[in-house]
C-alpha cells in the first residue's frame, strides 16, 4: 500500500511535529499561522496558544485587525 503525497505530508507532521511560518500578522501580539509540510492553520488566542483556525477566529482576527489598522492610522495622523 503506497500512500498519497499530501498523506505522506501528515505523517511528517504527526511523527514530527508541525512546522509553522506567519501567514498573516492580524496585530502586533496576534498572527495566523500556516504548517508549511500540511497546510493546518492555527492562530494566537488570547493567552498567546496556538488554537486550530476556525471560521469564527477568523472573523474575529478580521475585525481586530480593522480596528487594529484603524487605531494606527488615527495615531499617525494626530503625530
Amino acid at each position: 500500500m503506497f500512500l498519497k503525497p499530501t498523506d505522506m505530508k501528515k505523517v511528517f507532521c504527526n511523527i514530527f511535529g508541525h512546522h509553522y511560518s506567519v501567514s498573516k500578522k492580524v496585530t502586533l501580539h496576534i498572527k495566523e499561522y500556516k504548517c508549511i509540510h500540511c497546510g493546518k492553520e492555527v492562530t494566537t488566542d488570547v493567552s498567546g496558544n496556538l488554537s486550530n483556525l476556525t471560521p469564527e477566529l477568523q472573523d474575529i482576527n478580521k475585525t481586530l485587525e480593522v480596528i487594529y489598522q484603524k487605531r494606527h492610522r488615527a495615531a499617525e495622523h494626530a503625530a
